[in-house]
């Protein structure tokens, strides 16, 4: 199993973190042509990822809370908007990236 002992990620500082990783949302929020498929299908994480993740971390809200902070509007304008439907493609993309994501 891998552990995060000794990263240096650690001593980062938290205004510092906090600052990148809004910057993170926000070009996320702008760059609404880059579907959460293929960033699943790339890099194994989307904007749900991040909302799941904040919620890990201690946000107090829902899911739906969560999804609306990151996507900068409610789910399902966010989906009725922005999101085009996934080819087989893209859903095998993302099942092999998804993989890689496992820890065992």
């Amino acid at each position: 199993m891998t552990t995060n002992a000794g990263d240096p990620l650690d001593q980062l500082d938290d205004a510092v973190a906090a600052a990148a990783f809004r910057r993170l949302v926000r070009h996320l929020r702008h760059r609404h042509d880059a579907q959460n498929i293929e960033l699943m299908g790339l890099a194994g994480f989307c904007r749900n990822c991040l909302a799941d993740w904040i919620r890990d971390a201690g946000f107090a809200g829902d899911k739906a809370a969560a999804r609306e902070l990151i996507h900068g509007m409610p789910q399902d304008e966010w989906k009725a908007t922005r999101q085009t439907p996934a080819t087989e493609d893209q859903l095998a993309r993302m099942e092999a990236s998804i993989a890689k994501n496992r820890v065992e």
